[in-house]
């Protein structure tokens, strides 16, 4: 790495030192800059060629230098005679004005060192391109060393040297005296140029038809440099020592020779004995013939004999060489059109422009890149002829590579961004960069897109051109992928939408729908679900194309991978959007199928999603039921092992409902309040709801409990059956079941008779001393003949009654452990069934004259066992644990069982209570509330 960055300093250095010795002092360098040293021409090559720069205007120049430390081993009087060769070519050169002569931008300066002057920028001699790098720097540019004619441009040159000759003997009346490749040179557009009139012979007789051109005899002892090039010379010129506008065609003809041959000459000249060099050479141009030019296209051939023959009036002149079918060629034609550009008007040019599309294809990249692009990005300063120019310029621009696009067209296009002027320009300027603009978004740099591209695109989006609409719309997406997210976001989606909602064209809003559609997948999922998704639903038109258009928008949303719409949109917004558009009346039926396909599918994903969730719910909820069970059961096995027995007993009678039946025990209620509180968490209601049942079950504890008195009843006439036996009777079997299911259950005590809680009905008149002994026996139970009601503690009565005329009616109220009942276990229709009174009047219709009472002895008949297994529920039902006491209360205090199925009234059928039971409508409600 060092050892290159020595070499590169050293050679820098030796440049610099060069231009330095060379040009020092030199008057050229107070308006230009001089650079490094490129080439090399003129006469011997004797001239080196830099680049320049004008200080003033930074225009590029090519800078002429002659050093004289080139003639120091002449003597002085040999030295004037160069330098004054060198000086009349230049002079001679600067005076004359054509476009296939070198133009003069400088002239001559000369200082102690150096001649110099400048021209318009330069590439090289044709010499130094043909292999003759004499006087170049020692390390010759590769742009030099590399370079090869392309047929295009060697059939072109040779064109632009005819017409330069012609220009020079038709109109200036001028042997240019000293046609050579050293003479030739190649601007930077690749154009061919003569110059180095050093020898150059004006016409005696200018104003003559015949001009006559005086010529000075060779003279062997002059310095080289003050003598023409022997090797292209013309044969009179030595040995007849005359010389006209022929000689200098000859001169082409050998120049033509070694273009084709390497820049070899045809003839190899001794410079010590010209004249006898001549003279053997005259007898071999004598005998051209065509296998000595088989190197020459055949095309060519015949007339660059003819220009190499040894008698003058035999070739061609310059205005018949520019005629040959050779220089008939696409490319030269197209070429020499664009070097006349200027002379041709408006239209001309546009049907030119037009045309050379079908050109450019033809002709080689260095070619296109050198002289056709400068002459096309020129005619952007004409705003008519941009429409015709561009579509060339972004044609070239494709066989650019990204450098030499930013460095040679990017800059020209610049203006042409911003051009809104003349109108019907401007709209056709947008519509072929629409056209290219993947082109330009590849190629053209990150700040330039931002700052020319993209306001173009907006600009076109915004034009009142419905076709520039259409086209943008359309080519939008094809190069979507190469606009930075931001841009696309903040600017390019909002003037879509605008163009969408405010447009009188159905195109421009299809195409509109049918953009976003394609360039969804550019877009990240919230910014489309939050911004576009909601814009479709302000889309005021109804036209088919318009609803198929919102459609393909939410299904490629819904169906892509990246994107995607969550049930919770699907569901608000989507659905409800879609649904009413789907039977609009426009559309047909391929399109209303199309609509119900996407539907279907939603409705489908929407479903399955939920699904999960629920299920994935569920699951949850169940294992953590699952963890709280165990819980339970382990606190439960960590009890003493006296109360095991007890414990199981009462958990199956809590499985069972028994406790409808006994209302549970005080004991078991304080440990259900201690399982609870071993729960893992409760809310603030659950343990206000605790605390109340504690304290309710610690005032039941203090109550005693309530026990029924036995009394000896009276006994009845012989003759007359009185309903009091009967009813002692059940008091009795009632009693003794009591006592039995007191055995049951160790921690209750059968208290109160809820057996008896049933409606009972008393019609037969009774006497007044049995009347007096019911009053007893019910004052001694808790009874009372006027409302039947039992209190219990003062805020509740267990019994309510009601009497009317001749019938006694009693009903079993709330329950008297409503300490034991769990709110929370027990569904609100339950509480509001316990609150409502049950309707009685419907039993009236049951005694009337054609049905007979029925006595209490039909009652007591059925087994009490029967009866009270219509109210135990069935094993694992649920709602029937630590609210099983008020549940019964509320079954028995309701009229749970009505009229016909009755099984008051049917003692036959108590065995199967949910078969034969039929209940009025407030009773059935209440059951259903409870039971489900």
């Amino acid at each position: 790495m060092e050892s290159m960055l020595n070499k590169l300093k050293s050679t820098v250095t030796k440049v610099t030192a060069d231009v330095t010795s060379a040009v020092m002092g030199n008057p050229v360098t107070r308006e230009f800059d001089v650079g490094r040293h490129i080439a090399s021409g003129g006469n011997g090559l004797a001239w080196k060629i830099f680049h320049g720069t004008k200080k003033s205007t930074k225009q590029e120049v090519a800078v002429f230098v002659f050093d004289k430390k080139l003639i120091d081993k002449y003597q002085k009087f040999e030295k004037d005679q160069i330098i004054d060769s060198l000086k009349r070519g230049v002079q001679q050169l600067t005076r004359l004005r054509h476009p296939r002569l070198l133009t003069v931008q400088h002239p001559l300066e000369e200082s102690r060192d150096c001649l110099a002057f400048c021209t318009e920028p330069v590439f090289a001699s044709l010499a130094n391109v043909l292999g003759n790098w004499e006087n170049l720097p020692s390390s010759i540019s590769p742009d030099i060393k590399d370079y090869t004619l392309y047929d295009v441009e060697t059939k072109y040159g040779l064109l632009q040297v005819s017409e330069g000759l012609s220009f020079l003997h038709s109109s200036v009346k001028m042997v240019h005296g000293n046609v050579t490749p050293e003479n030739i040179i190649l601007n930077k557009s690749g154009a061919w140029k003569i110059m180095g009139f050093d020898f150059c012979v004006s016409s005696s007789n200018p104003s003559e038809q015949e001009p006559k051109f005086p010529c000075k005899e060779w003279d062997p002892n002059l310095p080289s440099l003050c003598l023409p090039n022997p090797e292209y010379l013309a044969p009179e010129y030595i040995l007849s020592v005359s010389c006209e506008t022929a000689s200098d065609m000859y001169s082409l003809g050998a120049v033509t020779y070694a273009v084709f041959n390497k820049g070899k000459p045809i003839l190899e000249v001794n410079k010590q004995d010209i004249y006898k060099s001549f003279s053997r050479q005259l007898d071999q141009l004598s005998r051209l013939g065509s296998s000595s030019l088989t190197s020459i296209p055949e095309e060519v051939r015949e007339h660059v004999k003819l220009l190499l023959n040894v008698t003058p009036t035999v070739r061609p002149d310059a205005d018949q060489m520019t005629k040959i079918p050779f220089f008939n060629d696409v490319g030269a034609v197209t070429l020499q059109y664009f070097d006349t550009l200027f002379q041709r008007d408006n239209l001309q040019k546009s049907q030119f422009f037009k045309g050379l599309p079908k050109v450019l294809p033809k002709l080689p990249k260095r070619v296109i890149v050198q002289r056709i692009l400068p002459c096309l990005t020129s005619e952007f300063v004409n705003p008519d002829m941009v429409p015709f120019v561009l579509p060339n310029v972004l044609l070239i621009a494709e066989e650019c590579t990204k450098e030499e696009y930013v460095r040679l067209i990017l800059p020209e296009l610049g203006p042409v961004f911003k051009q809104q002027e003349p109108v019907q320009a401007s709209n056709m300027i947008l519509l072929i960069f629409l056209q290219k603009m993947d082109l330009l978004l590849t190629k053209t740099p990150p700040d330039e897109i931002k700052n020319s591209v993209l306001p173009m695109v907006y600009r076109a989006l915004e034009a009142p051109s419905i076709q520039i609409q259409e086209l943008c719309l359309n080519i939008i997406p094809t190069f979507a992928n190469l606009i930075d997210y931001p841009s696309m976001k903040n600017a390019l989606i909002p003037r879509i939408k605008n163009a969408c909602l405010q447009t009188s064209s159905l195109a421009v809003r299809v195409n509109s729908l049918v953009c976003l559609g394609k360039i969804l997948e550019y877009l990240d999922k919230w910014f489309v679900l939050d911004d576009i998704l909601p814009f479709l639903q302000q889309i005021p038109s109804k036209e088919p194309a318009v609803l198929m258009g919102i459609l393909g928008i939410y299904k490629c949303t819904f169906t892509h991978k990246k994107l995607g719409i969550t049930k919770e949109q699907l569901a608000g917004k989507v659905l409800p959007h879609l649904i009413p558009l789907s039977i609009e009346n426009n559309l047909n039926l391929n399109q209303f199928s199309s609509f119900i396909a996407v539907i279907k599918e939603m409705l489908s994903r929407l479903e399955s999603e939920h699904r999960t969730k629920l299920e994935q719910l569920h699951m949850m909820e169940e294992q953590q039921r699952s963890l709280e069970i165990g819980n339970q059961m382990n606190a439960s096995e960590e009890t003493g092992a006296t109360h095991a027995g007890s414990q199981q007993i009462d958990k199956v009678f809590n499985n069972i409902g028994t406790d409808l039946l006994t209302g549970g025990e005080s004991e078991n209620k304080e440990d259900g309040l201690q399982n609870k509180q071993k729960r893992a968490s409760f809310t603030l209601e659950e343990k206000q709801k605790l605390a109340k049942e504690q304290e309710q079950a610690q005032k039941l504890k203090s109550q005693q409990p309530l026990k029924p008195q036995v009394h000896t009843p009276i006994a009845p006439s012989k003759q007359t059956k009185d309903l009091t036996d009967t009813l002692m009777d059940n008091i009795t079997s009632l009693t003794s079941l009591s006592v039995s299911t007191s055995k049951l259950s160790t921690s209750s005590t059968f208290t109160s008779v809820p057996s008896t809680g049933l409606n009972m009905m008393f019609s037969t008149p009774i006497d007044n001393s049995k009347r007096n002994l019911t009053n007893g026996l019910n004052a001694n139970m808790g009874f009372q003949t006027s409302g039947f009601s039992m209190p219990v503690n003062p805020n509740q009565n267990f019994f309510s009654g009601s009497s009317t005329a001749g019938v006694t009616t009693m009903t079993l109220g709330a329950a008297p452990a409503l300490s034991s009942y769990n709110p929370l276990s027990v569904p609100p229709t339950a509480v509001k069934a316990q609150q409502r009174p049950a309707d009685m009047s419907a039993l009236n219709n049951l005694f009337g004259p054609q049905k007979p009472k029925v006595s209490m002895n039909q009652l007591s008949q059925q087994k009490p066992n029967q009866w009270l297994n219509q109210f135990v529920p069935p094993q694992g039902s649920s709602g029937m644990g630590s609210a099983a006491m008020g549940v019964q209360a509320n079954v028995m205090g309701q009229a749970a069982f009505g009229m016909q199925g009755n099984p008051f009234f049917n003692p036959q059928n108590f065995a199967q209570p949910s078969a034969t039971m039929t209940s009025s409508s407030s009773a059935s409600n209440d059951l259903k509330d409870l039971f489900g």
